[in-house]
């Protein structure tokens, strides 16, 4: 029963959407009406609040983190248990029951999971998304990219198991959910945070 409790726990923790929380604390549009209509940190940025977007990326993170430690504290020696926490928050993020389960993508979410599962197997991923967002400006193949190699360094730092499992269906999900970014990116399209136009507004 506690099992399937923490579950449910995750889900509704990763339901709830600190972007439009955090937009509604600053005052600022709810972020499904502007921009690319995700409510995530990097749409919330589009509105020149940087505290409202740092609080999103916060909140976000913590959840998927908050999620995965509450099971590591119960159940450190069921790592079934652990994935299923860690998938469920993911899932809250992409589907909140509050929300009308339509959410965000799911990028600080699956990061702060990551971190949780091991530190520096959320570094690693977190280093990634920077280096790439410094290289090109453009924070959604940023996320692409960090997805895709994703997979690898968990079998790197938490190994061949279904922790690795939870987080290669993360990968997949982040995947789909920029699939109209991919189709952007492969027309040249995309927006980047390098040209004035899509740069946040001061």
């Amino acid at each position: 029963m506690l099992k399937i409790a923490i579950i449910l726990f995750s889900y509704l923790a990763g339901s709830v959407s600190f972007a439009v929380l955090s937009s509604r604390l600053f005052g600022l549009p709810d972020p499904r009406s502007y921009g690319s209509g995700n409510p995530g940190a990097t749409n919330v940025l589009r509105t020149g609040k940087k505290a409202a977007a740092l609080l999103t990326l916060i909140g976000d993170g913590a959840k998927g983190s908050v999620a995965v430690l509450v099971a590591l504290h119960f159940f450190s020696g069921e790592p079934a248990v652990i994935a299923a926490a860690a998938l469920a928050a993911f899932l809250g993020h992409l589907f909140p029951v509050f929300l009308g389960f339509r959410g965000g993508k799911g990028v600080a979410t699956a990061l702060g999971v990551s971190l949780a599962l091991d530190p520096l197997f959320g570094a690693s991923l977190a280093g990634t998304w920077v280096l790439v967002f410094l290289a090109t400006r453009i924070s959604s193949l940023s996320a692409l990219i960090a997805s895709v190699l994703a997979p690898v360094y968990a079998l790197h730092f938490l190994g061949h198991n279904i922790l690795s499992l939870s987080v290669l269906a993360m990968s997949l999900l982040l995947v789909w959910r920029h699939k109209s970014n991919i189709v952007k990116l492969a027309k040249g399209e995309e927006g980047s945070f390098r040209n004035k136009k899509d740069r946040p507004a001061s």
